[in-house]
């Protein structure tokens, strides 16, 4: 994720009159978000995210200049149609709020607040900060009156430079403030279909932001994410989408409908002048804290708070899946673990496109710098570009998961409970039918260090799962965790690379990204777990010999 600092000059010469090759004019009319253009920026957000799931498009450029799309054709040449994964849906919603003429506005600073356990000599990052942050700068979209002729604001300029100069993932980073000039882009909603819907956005506190495009009918929540090389991809919310303490913000939260007050009608029948004001919180039927506190809230703590539903009481994941469905509440094991597994696979063939990434660059033949970052989940430069260890922890904890929840379907079956809906005689066999043949379907392939096909699958990316290599600077066969002689023969990694890449095991265990923990270690340092960085040994993913031992 970008630093907002960095993009500031780039925003700040845009906003005092930087030369633009294109000028389009912002209108706004219709001042008013009603519920009635919500859906239909949820609508837009399907169609895209329909395009990203069929594979139509992959790409931010590519979708919005396709038939996904329904704009596209109104669009004058000179976008770039560019954003990562914090840009994305302010990007789609600034783009929406352009072509059907509405009201925008967007936060232009955010800095974190200090919590006791900040150290006051030391600045702390806004993408990662404990207590979260706070606004203090916005940048509205208006029209200014003029004697004679008014100022349109240049979409051109929103679009290529405001938003992807202002947003990054700290501009989630925060619970919902109401003030009335400096309010968030976005509030936190209740767990149900009228407030979790296409448009509604999810925040990793970890780092990463999506857009939900899809609420299927069993409750199952889907998204799509941008990436720095402006590539698009979909998944399906589960755990390795984190909970965290209310002032971080984590979660699933809306846009605060905008109106534009005391403007004035111009002869060409936009509305000129006035200021943005945002709905508060009181204002919204939507707004809610239960996914923070839970529906049973503790006062000794809000991640003590218990989830209960129709008198049942389940894990945090399974509440919002349960509160989603439409009619029955029911789960099936079986279609759990295919959907699951359909999960993790696209995981894995989008992971085969950042390693590719690396490949094509030449980065894995330079020679390994003599430190990591001070963080490996929030660098900069060619590690932020072609290392992938936020995308491989997010697969650990998608396999960890696969294996918790079958083991609690499991469980739940023997209890008889009535929400497990299974008809067969042996669930574990049948569950492991339905691995066995995902498994064996999910195929994909990477190309080698020196130009070779090496085919892989599901399952033989769970058995070397801990020995994939997020490092950029290690060759392609120790990216993908090769083991065997003949597959490693192509691996061009000196002494010294493939020493890091045994010390930094430790590291490949770890599952939970820590973005507060030191990692700017030498070769030397790395002989074993460190504090916040590294873990004795991976967690458990052995889906197959659970399954085996229940048959």
């Amino acid at each position: 994720m970008k630093f907002l600092g960095a993009f500031s000059l780039v925003v700040l010469a845009s906003l005092t009159g930087h030369a633009q090759s294109n000028t389009t004019p912002w209108r706004i009319t219709q001042p008013t978000w009603t519920e009635n253009h919500e859906r239909q920026f949820g609508e837009f957000v399907t169609r895209i995210g329909e395009a990203v799931e069929k594979r139509q498009c992959w790409k931010v450029d590519t979708c919005l200049q396709s038939t996904a799309n329904p704009y596209f054709g109104s669009d004058p040449a000179g976008l770039k149609y560019y954003a990562d994964c914090a840009d994305l849906p302010y990007y789609l919603r600034a783009y929406f709020s352009w072509k059907n003429g509405l009201p925008f506005s967007i936060a232009s600073e955010v800095k974190p607040n200090i919590g006791p356990q900040d150290d006051p000599t030391k600045k702390v990052d806004a993408r990662y900060s404990t207590m979260g942050n706070y606004i203090t700068k916005r940048y509205d979209v208006i029209t200014k009156n003029g004697v004679f002729k008014n100022t349109h604001v240049n979409a051109f300029d929103v679009l290529n430079n405001i938003v992807p100069g202002l947003t990054f993932s700290g501009s989630f980073r925060m619970q919902g403030n109401e003030d009335a000039e400096l309010f968030t882009d976005f509030y936190p909603v209740k767990i149900n279909r009228e407030a979790i819907r296409p448009g509604t956005v999810i925040y990793d506190p970890n780092g990463h932001v999506a857009i939900i495009y899809k609420v299927a009918d069993d409750g199952r929540i889907f998204y799509i994410d941008a990436h720095p090389d402006n590539s698009l991809t979909m998944g399906m919310y589960t755990p390795k989408f984190v909970r965290s303490n209310p002032a971080q913000g984590a979660g699933f939260k809306n846009f605060r409908p905008l109106a534009l007050v005391d403007a004035k009608v111009d002869s060409s029948g936009s509305y000129a002048g006035g200021k943005i004001v945002a709905a508060m919180n009181y204002q919204l039927p939507n707004y809610g804290l239960e996914q923070f506190y839970g529906t049973e809230p503790d006062s000794s703590g809000w991640s003590k708070g218990k989830f209960s539903i129709r008198g049942q009481q389940v894990p945090y994941y399974d509440y919002v899946r349960m509160s989603l469905m439409q009619g029955e509440v029911h789960i099936d094991p079986l279609k759990d673990m295919a959907q699951l597994t359909d999960d993790i696979c696209v995981s894995l063939k989008d992971r085969v496109e950042a390693v590719e990434a690396a490949r094509t660059s030449g980065v894995y033949l330079k020679a390994h710098p003599e430190r990591l970052p001070v963080n490996i989940y929030g660098a900069e430069g060619e590690w932020e570009n072609f290392a992938t260890p936020s995308r491989d922890a997010r697969l650990k904890v998608a396999f960890a998961d696969l294996l918790v929840s079958t083991k609690a379907n499991i469980e739940r079956y023997k209890k008889r409970d009535p929400a497990i809906k299974y008809n067969g005689g042996n669930l574990a066999a049948d569950l492991f039918a339905v691995y066995a043949q995902k498994a064996q379907a999910c195929q994909f392939t990477y190309t080698t260090t020196n130009g070779l096909t090496v085919k892989m699958n599901l399952e033989a990316a769970r058995q070397r799962l801990f020995n994939m290599s997020f490092d950029p600077y290690h060759c392609i066969e120790h990216r993908w965790g090769a083991r065997l002689e003949q597959e490693l023969a192509a691996c061009t990694d000196d002494e010294n690379k493939r020493a890091w890449y045994e010390a930094e095991k430790w590291l490949r265990y770890q599952s939970e990204r820590r973005y507060d923990a030191r990692m700017d270690y030498s070769l030397d340092q790395l002989t074993g777990p460190l504090p916040g960085a590294g873990v004795a040994a991976p967690a458990d993913v052995d889906i197959v010999g659970y399954l085996k031992s229940q048959r």
